[in-house]
């Protein structure tokens, strides 16, 4: 275990620092069951840092006087065991910490974000919530968490209101098995591939998701494909900017070819102004294939809600229902790997031609061609009961660069096409730019062109 010396500034900032959803400091005589309440709460939540040995700011309002750790390293042996007893073991770092100028130590343990559900040693499952560790007491919500982190999959679960005829008598099996080898009869394979319950004969979620004709009809929970359609760029779109809604159904394998077909569709009736003149909006075929399948795929389909695909004048967000599983996170989830549904995946991969070829490799492939085209990488965030992918239509170029680009090929520009080809939604920002560039001697208005009709041209050489 490392020990680390910190400056007195740098203790001051951790003993004043607000306890929230990813920190936590207590007194050195914390209790080692309440230690173990917040790591197991860190583990199943989010991960975060707790500190044994700074006091807490109602027990000494002076910050200066709040680190007040032990004598000694082995005075920490009770909360390090403490920690030890937690089920599963936890995925955690200590440090013990020294400060400029002060004789105690601080225990610092950072716990990472777990993909299995934790318990304290009295059996206790505990979350974090904002700066509470709090007790899930719900048999529910512990099995829910645990779909959540991947550590169990819905997939797996039988489903009682389905025969295994829904399954092994469907043409969708048929159409995938006639191109499957070695040759295999349906229900052999539903079967060996754990799709159909070997004791009750039972459709499992997987199978019922790959290849029932009507999965939405024999799932529990909502498992489709919602495309809304918003009139606007706006971030926050009013009930006047909703256009029409369409529900996408089916099994797995043409759920997505017909998921993208029509989004397709509706992008291209949807015009932007580009470099070239107005254009029907459009990405690289690749990026919106591999986040659609990536939303339908790895979702959580313990949560009953449909994969929803909103698609803006400006952008297009991809929500997918569930959190990010286990170790994935915003900041790694271009270079960990890890299967939510890893039935689902493995049987979408046997296919002649599999919507998931580059396994692995998908949201790679989907941030290298929007950079190819020049056009801004998608935005991914884990917002708790979904995953949002944000696909922007913008370019990466900077707005003067993008300005001056557009007016070489177009010769006069206004402020709405600006904003189109830059991204910018402000019509006083898109000013801004104009008149950095005006100030740069590189364009001037119109002057014939006032009010609504205003804009600009390059100043001749």
């Amino acid at each position: 275990m490392e020990t680390k010396t910190i400056s007195a500034d740098d203790a001051i900032l951790l003993a004043s620092k607000t306890e929230d959803h990813f920190f936590d400091r207590k007194a050195a005589e914390i209790k080692g069951a309440k230690l173990q309440k917040i790591a197991v709460a860190f583990a199943n939540a989010d991960g975060g840092e707790a500190y044994v040995g700074i006091v807490d700011d109602k027990d000494e309002p002076d910050p200066a006087k709040r680190w007040s750790g032990a004598k000694s390293i082995e005075d920490y042996n009770q909360h390090i065991q403490a920690l030890t007893e937690v089920q599963p073991a936890l995925p955690m770092d200590i440090t013990f910490l020294k400060a400029e100028g002060k004789p105690h130590y601080v225990l610092r343990i950072q716990i990472e974000k777990s993909q299995s559900v934790h318990k304290t040693s009295d059996g206790t499952v505990y979350e974090r919530k904002g700066a509470q560790s709090l007790p899930v007491n719900d048999p529910a919500r512990i099995t829910a968490l645990s779909f959540a982190k991947g550590a169990v999959s819905y997939e797996d679960y039988s489903l009682d209101n389905a025969i295994a005829e829904d399954v092994v008598d469907s043409p969708w099996i048929s159409e995938f098995l006639a191109g499957y080898s070695p040759a295999t009869d349906p229900l052999e394979l539903s079967i060996n591939k754990n799709l159909v319950d070997r004791k009750t004969f039972k459709p499992k979620v997987a199978g019922v998701l790959l290849f029932s004709k009507e999965p939405s009809s024999l799932m529990p929970k909502k498992c489709s494909v919602k495309i809304v359609r918003y009139e606007t760029k706006e971030d926050d779109p009013e009930r006047d900017h909703l256009g029409p809604i369409e529900l996408v159904e089916g099994p797995l394998y043409p759920l997505i070819h017909k998921t993208v077909e029509r989004v397709t569709q509706i992008m291209s009736s949807i015009n932007v102004w580009t470099s070239d003149g107005p254009k029907a909006m459009a990405y690289p075929p690749e990026t919106l294939w591999e986040i659609v399948v990536n939303a339908i795929i790895h979702r959580d389909y313990s949560m009953s809600d449909d994969v929803q695909i909103l698609v803006f004048d400006n952008r297009i967000e991809v929500l997918s229902p569930g959190r990010l599983p286990a170790f994935v996170n915003r900041d790694n989830i271009l270079d960990v790997r890890y299967a939510r549904n890893p039935r689902i995946v493995g049987m979408l991969s046997r296919y002649k031609n599999p919507p998931n070829k580059d396994i692995g490799e998908g949201l790679n492939t989907a941030f290298q061609k929007m950079k190819e085209w020049r056009l801004r990488t998608p935005d991914i965030n884990d917002e708790g009961n979904y995953v949002r992918v944000l696909i922007p239509h913008a370019p990466l170029a900077t707005p003067q660069e993008a300005i001056m680009e557009f007016l070489r090929k177009q010769n006069t520009i206004t402020n709405r096409q600006a904003r189109d080809i830059t991204g910018i939604k402000s019509e006083n920002a898109v000013k801004a730019e104009f008149y950095k560039l005006k100030d740069a001697g590189h364009i001037e208005m119109i002057p014939e062109l006032k009010g609504k009709k205003a804009a600009w041209r390059l100043v001749p050489k």
